[in-house]
């Protein structure tokens, strides 16, 4: 069986052609009764090429591809001019720069922000800061640990009577404060390693900010419909310029849901390209859609109304290439092409 998925007005005004040689119904010996045909053969390719020509009208096959859109991504809520930007229908290869936004505030602001952690980690993070904040924790816990055995030593003496429940009051008192410093000795060093950490998170946010400014190609491509000139004044979000990677474009075929019983995922599929005069492309079914075409419309059909009108729908198929697009003959998203797909 082979499900074709034809498109273009050149095959319907052919196929009009073959029906006006065939003749119409009930009407003389028209041309074809010269290859030998009868009436009834005649009658019964007529209705054939009339199928044709009305699946020929309806259905359509296009190339697909991605069209990646290249904004601008600076989330700080400031306007910024661009100082250079790519041309139109240039070729880029990911991770090219496509765009540079003036970027001299945010290195000002990056410079600032490493000239305070750099002091930050002079007066924190030095070797002898880092050594009087471990020996005051050290003698913090001496003093905790004497204050608490001399504390555990007192507490018997009193039931004896041999100490006064005074003495007693000042061990507690004592041992509460070495722990209260412990605590304090054991924060100070714990702080200091804090706001390290928040310096150094802060400088993080600023050299992200910063490379903000140079937007990149987020794939190889083709850059098309750019709407940035030098100069020019960019906002958060704002769409600059879009890249179509032409190395990556698939065929989606629509199929009316009568063709697609026997259409499986690894078909082999023929692609003829309008625009290159017939040119063929070997390609294979990748996937067919969970849905129909009026599904994903805006506004999907809705038959629980009582009037309803049974038409036939039209299930996407995506054809993925065998090979890479030929060079001198691209394929370009949005092209009309004439999808067969042989099934078994």
């Amino acid at each position: 069986m082979i499900a074709r998925a034809p498109a273009g007005a050149p095959w319907v005004s052919f196929v009009r052609q073959a029906i006006a040689a065939l003749g119409e119904p009930g009407s003389g010996p028209p041309a074809a009764d010269a290859a030998g045909m009868t009436a009834e053969q005649r009658e019964m390719a007529r209705g054939m090429v009339e199928r044709l020509a009305a699946r020929l009208a309806a259905d359509g096959s296009d190339v697909e591809g991605w069209l990646r859109l290249v904004r601008s991504y600076m989330v700080l809520g400031e306007q910024d001019k661009a100082r250079a930007a790519a041309s139109d229908a240039r070729r880029a290869l990911a991770g090219d720069t496509l765009v540079v936004l003036d970027d001299r505030d945010l290195r000002a602001r990056l410079a600032q922000i490493d000239a305070d952690l750099a002091a930050l980690l002079a007066t924190v993070s030095s070797r002898a800061r880092v050594g009087q904040a471990e020996a005051a924790v050290a003698q913090a816990q001496a003093n905790n640990v004497k204050a608490q055995a001399d504390l555990a030593r007192i507490e018997p003496l009193v039931v004896q009577n041999i100490v006064s429940s005074q003495q007693l009051d000042a061990a507690r008192a004592a041992a509460a404060a070495a722990s209260a410093q412990l605590a304090s000795a054991q924060a100070a060093l714990v702080g200091a390693d804090a706001r390290v950490a928040s310096a150094r998170a802060a400088r993080d946010q600023a050299a992200l900010q910063l490379s903000y400014t140079r937007i990149l190609a987020p794939a190889a491509g083709v850059v098309s419909k750019k709407s940035v000139e030098i100069g020019q004044l960019v906002a958060p979000g704002q769409p600059l310029m879009t890249v179509v990677p032409l190395d990556d474009v698939w065929v989606t075929a629509n199929l009316k849901e009568t063709e697609t019983a026997d259409v499986t995922p690894g078909d082999s599929a023929d692609i003829t390209v309008d625009a290159y005069g017939g040119r063929h492309v070997r390609g294979h079914v990748e996937s067919l859609s969970p849905a129909t075409g009026a599904k994903f419309s805006l506004l999907p059909p809705d038959n629980a109304t009582g009037n309803f009108t049974k038409v036939v729908q039209r299930i996407p198929v995506r054809i993925r290439l065998d090979s890479p697009a030929d060079a001198a003959h691209p394929l370009r998203p949005g092209m009309s092409v004439v999808a067969t797909i042989k099934t078994h």
